[in-house]
């Protein structure tokens, strides 16, 4: 299994509390630290997690770095953590509630946006997220450490057929909601009281074709000013928010 280094406090606790067995180290240099990393080191401890003070890291390269000497400069906090495992698809959709929302990337390639994304389905309660395995952004640390915390909350799978996997969603009960700035729906007029997996499209050219014809629906988000396209974490995050409301 792989590991990842994490500079964010907040994805470093966050698996602390989740899963605190796949945590192997953290460093810290002798310096105040903030009040996230505080809070970390004492979970690291009480978890009997390796913490290290004092250490020169290798400033993301992966090594395991050396202790500072002289007048050596430390740099910033960090951790060692080993990467979540992706579950498997019917594990992903597996729900008896007669609502919730659950999402699938399209190829979206940028990690900064995938982070975004996960952090955004922590934070209101996503149930899964299913991700492509070709053309799309891995899980690195920059995905964990912008997703401060979500990728710890929110299970994904990752699949070489998007379609199989929009397939199988139905048979568990789920619509199949597309977004894309050309749909004439607005996203306001979605029924909410369902199951849905919403579909979120490359950063530059949107849902593939072939997935657009196997949603149920598709909408849009209303633009409200001179600008008519959102980057796809903040459309993830409307959306997101807006499928959540009471319906």
């Amino acid at each position: 299994m792989a590991s990842l280094i994490l500079k964010n406090p907040h994805s470093v606790l966050a698996a602390l509390q989740q899963r605190p067995q796949d945590v192997i180290e953290v460093r810290v240099p002798r310096q105040p630290l903030s009040q996230g990393w505080s809070d970390a080191i004492e979970l690291a401890m009480s978890n009997r997690v390796s913490v290290q003070r004092g250490v020169m890291t290798s400033g993301g390269s992966g090594g395991r770095g050396s202790k500072a000497k002289g007048g050596g400069r430390e740099s910033g906090a960090e951790a060692i953590v080993r990467e979540r495992q992706p579950v498997e698809l019917d594990e992903l959709f597996a729900s008896d509630s007669s609502k919730g929302l659950w999402l699938a990337l399209d190829q979206v390639q940028d990690p900064h946006n995938v982070g975004a994304i996960f952090r955004a389905a922590g934070f209101f309660g996503v149930r899964g997220i299913v991700m492509t395995r070709h053309k799309s952004a891995p899980m690195t640390a920059v995905a964990y450490d912008v997703a401060s915390g979500g990728v710890e909350h929110v299970p994904y799978t990752v699949v070489t057929n998007l379609r199989q996997a929009i397939d199988a969603s139905k048979e568990a009960g789920l619509w199949v909601l597309g977004t894309s700035e050309h749909a004439t729906q607005s996203i306001m007029q979605v029924d909410r009281d369902r199951k849905w997996l919403i579909l979120l499209g490359n950063e530059e050219s949107g849902l593939r074709r072939l997935t657009t014809e196997h949603c149920d629906e598709l909408c849009s988000i209303p633009s409200l000013g001179g600008v008519d396209s959102l980057n796809v974490s903040v459309a993830a995050g409307v959306t997101v928010a807006l499928m959540s409301l009471p319906g």
